[in-house]
């Protein structure tokens, strides 16, 4: 287990193994994420062979703040500002519209990309440790549930390059996801956040 002083070492481990195309599994306050670089179509397919995932299903990323959803989104709908000013830092992952650059593995081709700033003390130094957006997909083998400990994540990803061991503030309940439909906000996944707050925010 990492305690919080070692955090900082840990992380720039993790931060030389994703530069090198690796997997980095990481602690966030829903579940583990598997982080790799979300612009190395190499990285991204060692993550999803190492997932057994389709390609079908897209990849959700973190930023660091704001400025690094440049790199991602080609645009932000109109009420998206709203929501990141009540829920972010947290649980709370949005759908904008994708940069048409960004790798298909990443979108799986829906022209959508997930992003969200994460609240977990661990996943906000990695996120700037690479100074660029990560993937946060759930640490577990496709259709097994997504790991909630260091443990969880060895025993269904052996393979997995490095993992930061840090257990606290693991909750256990998938982030909610907001698309934007005709200018409206649209439901993909209930999540931590309950549709009634989400639509309080709006």
């Amino acid at each position: 287990m990492v305690v919080a002083e070692q955090i900082p070492s840990a992380v720039n481990k993790a931060v030389t193994v994703i530069n090198q195309g690796g997997v980095v599994a990481f602690p966030t306050e829903t579940f583990y994420g598997l982080a790799v670089d979300p612009f190395n179509e190499k990285a991204l397919d060692h993550l999803f062979r190492l997932k057994n995932r389709s390609p079908a299903k897209p990849v959700l990323t973190l930023v660091a703040d704001e400025n690094q959803l440049n790199r991602l989104a080609a645009d932000i709908p109109s009420f998206y500002p709203a929501l990141m000013r009540q829920f972010w830092p947290g649980p709370l992952t949005l759908l904008f519209p994708a940069l048409a650059s960004l790798p298909w593995l990443l979108t799986a081709d829906t022209g959508r990309v997930g992003a969200r700033i994460s609240s977990h003390p661990v996943a906000q130094t990695l996120v700037r440790g690479c100074g660029r957006p990560i993937t946060a997909t759930s640490a577990n083998l496709a259709g097994c549930p997504a790991a909630t400990s260091a443990a969880e994540v060895l025993y269904q990803l052996p393979q997995v390059d490095f993992i930061i061991e840090f257990d606290k503030f693991v909750q256990g309940t998938a982030s909610t996801i907001i698309g934007s439909k005709d200018g409206d906000p649209e439901i993909i996944r209930p999540g931590v956040f309950l549709t009634a707050e989400i639509l309080k925010a709006l």
